[in-house]
């Protein structure tokens, strides 16, 4: 175990993949888990495979990227759980494009969700934790807030909006005892994130993932699982020297 027991830790999107992988392994590791997503009947098999651990899972409906609606959640879980020890910013979309036929309306969504939903969940949550003298935060990022690369011109600024927020905000917080990283995953294979790209790559005519496994130098796509461990590690005492960082997830195919 990894310190986590009796710690209570807030996740976001953990109705499926990445988010129900941390959600699961934060409840192995000890962790009480709080749930916000849109999608109602994937909270639910999240929260059923968390109680199956033995631990408490509360779930509620809430869209990230609207202030009111992501504080009532929160508001609502913290209620029923307490107050939280971890905070996992993991909800997000990807929206494909050439940047000079990105839409307004996908560009101001990706932002929404992605970069602004961030920034809400961590003016709601971290305040408590400064209050309270400790806290741990970490936020999905992606590899692709290093490295812009074609048509994920749109994601790519949202995670690196992330990062930013992550650096400024770790440092902001530190001398109150909350630390804040994030991590940069790779190709994950397995969610719904993934099948969406993955069709909107096929009708851009771009490369899928079976095509991009021989540039990943461990020569596989990575798993929810993978992503899971490190923010496990990173929401740990563990982790205690650390903030401001941010850890590629990436089979090697990111190395700064």
């Amino acid at each position: 175990m990894r310190g986590l027991s009796g710690k209570v830790a807030l996740v976001t999107g953990g109705g499926n993949g990445i988010g129900r992988a941390i959600a699961i392994r934060l409840a192995e590791e000890g962790a009480d888990i709080a749930i916000i997503d849109v999608h109602e009947a994937g909270m639910e098999v999240t929260a059923a495979s968390v109680k199956a651990l033995g631990r408490r899972c509360e779930v509620a409906y809430g869209d990230v990227g609207d202030h009111q609606a992501a504080a009532r959640a929160t508001k609502a879980l913290e209620a029923k759980l307490g107050t939280f020890d971890v905070l996992v910013n993991n909800a997000g979309i990807v929206r494909m494009a050439a940047v000079l036929d990105t839409r307004p309306e996908d560009w101001r969504e990706t932002m929404r969700i992605n970069a602004e939903g961030v920034l809400n969940m961590l003016k709601i949550v971290v305040p408590g934790m400064v209050q309270r003298g400790g806290g741990r935060v970490v936020n999905l990022s992606s590899w692709l807030g290093k490295a812009g690369r074609p048509y994920f011109g749109m994601y790519a600024a949202s995670k690196a909006a992330v990062l930013a927020l992550t650096q400024a905000l770790a440092l902001e917080v530190a001398p109150h005892g909350v630390r804040v990283n994030a991590v940069c995953p790779g190709l994950i294979e397995g969610t719904p994130m993934r099948e969406s790209a993955e069709a909107q790559s096929k009708a851009l005519g771009v490369p899928v993932a079976k095509d991009r496994v021989q540039t990943i130098p461990l020569r596989r796509t990575g798993t929810p699982e993978d992503v899971a461990k490190v923010v496990a590690f990173l929401a740990s005492d563990e982790a205690g020297y650390m903030t401001g960082q941010a850890i590629n997830i990436s089979g090697g195919m990111w190395q700064h």
